[in-house]
C-alpha cells in the first residue's frame, strides 16, 4: 500500500509523531501509522517495539489535547517475520485535538490533506471549536457519587488485568473538579441503567411471552447478561443426512455479537435511553440511542471509519477485548447482513437481523411434521438425533430442534410405539435412548 488520505509510514519513531496523531484525530476517516517503513515502502521493521510501543503510548497520553485514550490502538504485526508497528486511529469528537505544547493554534492544529498533514487555519480551529461536542458523558456528573466497582475489577482481573487504587483517573471516570462521571455510572456495581430482552410469540408486540431486565449493575455485566441470553435463544436449526450433519443458527453469531457490543458502546447515553432487544417469531431487532444525531454522515459510516460516540466506554470494552480493533465491528456484521439490516433515523439506530429458516428442512420438521419428506422424515431424523445425542427429554429435544415440545412428545410416542426408543431415569432427570 502506498502512503494515502488514511494511511502513513515512519521509519522510526519522529519528533512529528504527534503531529501525525493530531492531524487523523481532526480527520474526519481517522488513518493508520505504520511505524518500521520507510516513506516509500521499504520494510526496515523496528528494534526494540515493546520499548517503542510504550514511549507511543506515553506519547498520546501526555502530548495531545483533549484526550485522545479510547481513539487509538497500537498493534504489533509482523512483514516477512520483521517487527512493524502499527496505531490505528479514530475520529475524534472534541476536535480540534493539537499538540499540548503548541497549544490550540496553527502550530499545534493539524489536519490531513492527501498524504500529509498540513496545519489548520485560526478560522478553521476557531470554527470546530464552536462545534465541538460538549455533551460526552465523561463530562457530565454522576447522578450518585457513593459509587462501588467491584463487578469491573473482576473482569479486569479476568483478563490479568488489575486496576489499582488511581483507576478512576486512569480510565477517565471522573469530571474535571474530581466527581465520578457518567461513564462511572454505568460502569458501577449498582445504577439505574435498565437493558431489556424481550420476547415475542408473532411478529408483532401483541403476545409479550418474555421480558427479561438485565441492569441495574456494571454496564459490563449486563452486556454479558444480554449476550449468554441472546446465545440461548439463537437456537441452530440441523440438517441430518445419512453422510453429512449441517449446522446454521438463527442469526450469524459474529454478527449478533457484535451488533450487541456495538449498541452497548455507541448509545446515545446521554439520553438516558439505553438500548433494547426484541425478538420476534421471524427476526431479531437490536435498537440503540444515537443515529444521524451522532452519526452525521451515513456514507462514512458505512465506510467503516471509527467515530466511537464515548471512548472512555470503548477503551474499557476493548481492555476486556469485546472489541477486537476500532471500526472492525461494522465490518463483522455487514459480511453477514446488508446494509439494509441498518435502520437509521434521527435520534436511533435498529439492527434488524431476520431469521433464517432455510435449516427448518430435514431434521428442523416444523409444525407439519418437516419439509424433507412429512412425518415420516420428521420422526427418522428425530430417531437419528437421539441416536446421537442420548439422555434427552421431550424439553430439551424441542429446544436443540426448535420444533415445538408437543410434536415432539408426539413423535417420541410412536417411536416408542414402534419400539425404536425408550426412557430411561427418573422422570425429572432422565431421558430418551435409542434401542
Amino acid at each position: 500500500m502506498n502512503e494515502s488520505h488514511r494511511i502513513e509510514y515512519k521509519q522510526k519513531l519522529t519528533a512529528d509523531f504527534e503531529k501525525t496523531i493530531v492531524s487523523f484525530l481532526n480527520y474526519k476517516e481517522g488513518g493508520v501509522v505504520y511505524i518500521g517503513i520507510s516513506s516509500d515502502g521499504k520494510i526496515f521493521g523496528c528494534e526494540n517495539p515493546d520499548e517503542i510501543q510504550l514511549k507511543i503510548k506515553d506519547k498520546l497520553k501526555y502530548n495531545i489535547a483533549p484526550s485522545c485514550l479510547g481513539l487509538f490502538e497500537v498493534i504489533l504485526e509482523t512483514i516477512e517475520k520483521i517487527y512493524i508497528i502499527k496505531i490505528i486511529i479514530a475520529s475524534g469528537r472534541e476536535t480540534p485535538y493539537y499538540v499540548k505544547k503548541y497549544g490550540m493554534s496553527s502550530k499545534g492544529c493539524f489536519i490531513r490533506i492527501g498524504s500529509s498533514s498540513e496545519p489548520m487555519s485560526q478560522t478553521l480551529i476557531e470554527d470546530l471549536f464552536a462545534k465541538r461536542v460538549r455533551n460526552s458523558i465523561s463530562k457530565i456528573k454522576a447522578p450518585r457519587q457513593d459509587l462501588t466497582f467491584e463487578q469491573l475489577k473482576i473482569y479486569y482481573e479476568a483478563k490479568d488485568l488489575k486496576l489499582n487504587d488511581k483507576f478512576a483517573s486512569t480510565l477517565e471516570l471522573l469530571t474535571q473538579d474530581g466527581h465520578y462521571n457518567y461513564v462511572a455510572y454505568l460502569l458501577a456495581d449498582a445504577n439505574g441503567t435498565s437493558i431489556k430482552v424481550a420476547k415475542y410469540a408473532g411478529i408483532d408486540k401483541i403476545d409479550l411471552i418474555e421480558n427479561n431486565e438485565y441492569g441495574y449493575c456494571s454496564l459490563i455485566k449486563a452486556t454479558n447478561q444480554v449476550l449468554n441470553k441472546l446465545d440461548v435463544e439463537n437456537k441452530t436449526a440441523t440438517l441430518i443426512t445419512h453422510t453429512t450433519r449441517k449446522e446454521q443458527p438463527l442469526w450469524d453469531k459474529v454478527a449478533l455479537r457484535e451488533a450487541v457490543i456495538n449498541a452497548m458502546v455507541h448509545n446515545d447515553y446521554t439520553t438516558e435511553v439505553p438500548p433494547v432487544f426484541e425478538i420476534y417469531s421471524d427476526r431479531i431487532e437490536i435498537t440503540s440511542s444515537g443515529g444521524l444525531s451522532t452519526i452525521k454522515n451515513i456514507d462514512d459510516f458505512f465506510s467503516g471509519y471509527s467515530k466511537p460516540i464515548c471512548r472512555e466506554l470503548m477503551r474499557v470494552y476493548k481492555d476486556l477485548e469485546f472489541v477486537e480493533h476500532l471500526g472492525s465491528g461494522l465490518n463483522r456484521i455487514l459480511k453477514a447482513y446488508d446494509k439494509n439490516s441498518f435502520n437509521i433515523s434521527q435520534n436511533f439506530m435498529k439492527n434488524i437481523f431476520h431469521s433464517n429458516t432455510k435449516p427448518i428442512e430435514g431434521i428442523n420438521g416444523g409444525l407439519n411434521g418437516g419439509l424433507n419428506g412429512g412425518v415420516n422424515g420428521g420422526l427418522n431424523n428425530l430417531l437419528i438425533y437421539i441416536q446421537q445425542h442420548n439422555d434427552l427429554n421431550s424439553k430439551k429435544l424441542s429446544e436443540d430442534l426448535n420444533i415445538p415440545q408437543r410434536t415432539i412428545q408426539r413423535w417420541i410416542k410412536q417411536l416408542k410405539n414402534q419400539e425404536k426408543i425408550e426412557y430411561k431415569g427418573s422422570k425429572k432427570t432422565g431421558g430418551y435412548f435409542a434401542k
